[in-house]
C-alpha cells in the first residue's frame, strides 16, 4: 500500500469510531427512554372504573337490608329489655348487646344518607314485629330470649358472610380496590368490607353469649328458633327489594 492510501485509510478510522460511538449513544438514549416509559406506566395507578349496574344494585341492596336488619335487632333488644330490665344479671348483658346494635344502626343510617339509598318501605311493619318478638320471647323466659338472640344472630352473621364474599370478589379487581360506589372517595369500598366484618364479629359474639346462657334449653327450642330464623330470612329477602 502506498503512502497516499495509508494516509486515506488512517483518516477514515477516527470518523468510523465517531460513528460507532454515536450509534451506541443513540441506542442508550432509546433504552433509557423506553425504561422510563415502562417505569412511569408501572408507577401510575390504574384509574377506577365505573361500577356495573349489577355491582351498584348489590351495594344498594346491601346497605338497605343491613340498615333494616340492624333496626330489627335494636327493636328486639328494646323489647327484651322492657321485660327483663329488673333482672340484675340479665340487664347489663342485654344493654351491652343493645349498645352494639345501636352503633351498627347509626352506621348504616349514615351510609344510607351519604349514598342516597332509600330505606326499606317495610320499616313501619318491622318496627312492630321486631319489638313484639323481643317482648314475646322475654315473657317466655330467659332461655327463650337467648334462643331468640341465637336465631337472629345466626341469620345476620350468615348474611354478613355472604356480603363479605361478594365484596372480596369485587376488590380483586384492581380498578375497584380503592373505589367507592358514589363520589369517588378512595378506600370506601374496602371500608365497607371492614365495617361489615366488624359487625359480623359482634353478632357472632352475641350468638356465643346466647348459647352460653343456655339458649338451647328453651322450651320448644327447635320450633322457636326455626320460626325466628325463617322470619329473618323472609325479612332479609323482602327488605333488599322493597
Amino acid at each position: 500500500m502506498n503512502i497516499a492510501s495509508k494516509l486515506y485509510t488512517s483518516s477514515l478510522q477516527p470518523a468510523a469510531c465517531q460513528y460507532r460511538a454515536f450509534q451506541l449513544s443513540r441506542s442508550a438514549v432509546t433504552f433509557v427512554r423506553h425504561a422510563s416509559t415502562e417505569s412511569t406506566a408501572a408507577s401510575t395507578p390504574q384509574q377506577p372504573r365505573p361500577l356495573t349496574e349489577k355491582e351498584r344494585d348489590f351495594l344498594d341492596r346491601a346497605l338497605r337490608v343491613n340498615q333494616a336488619g340492624e333496626l330489627g335487632a335494636n327493636l328486639i333488644y328494646s323489647g327484651q329489655y322492657a321485660v327483663l330490665k329488673h333482672d340484675k344479671r340479665l340487664k347489663p348483658l342485654i344493654l351491652h348487646m343493645w349498645d352494639q346494635e345501636v352503633h351498627h344502626l347509626n352506621t348504616f343510617n349514615h351510609l344510607l344518607a351519604k349514598h342516597r339509598v332509600r330505606p326499606t318501605a317495610m320499616r313501619p311493619l318491622w318496627n312492630i314485629v321486631g319489638y313484639a318478638v323481643g317482648v314475646g320471647t322475654a315473657l317466655m323466659g330467659e332461655k327463650a330470649a337467648m334462643a331468640c338472640t341465637e336465631a337472629v344472630e345466626t341469620e345476620i352473621g350468615t348474611h354478613y358472610n355472604d356480603q363479605m364474599r361478594v365484596l372480596l370478589e369485587m376488590l380483586r379487581d384492581p380498578a375497584l380496590k380503592n373505589f367507592v360506589k358514589i363520589g369517588g372517595e378512595h378506600g370506601e369500598l374496602k371500608g365497607l368490607l371492614e365495617t361489615i366484618r366488624e359487625f359480623r364479629d359482634d353478632e357472632l359474639e352475641h350468638l356465643d353469649t346466647a348459647v352460653e346462657h343456655d339458649s338451647k334449653g328453651a322450651e320448644g327450642y327447635e320450633i322457636l328458633t326455626n320460626v325466628i330464623r325463617g322470619g329473618c330470612k323472609a325479612a332479609i329477602w323482602i327488605s333488599s327489594r322493597i
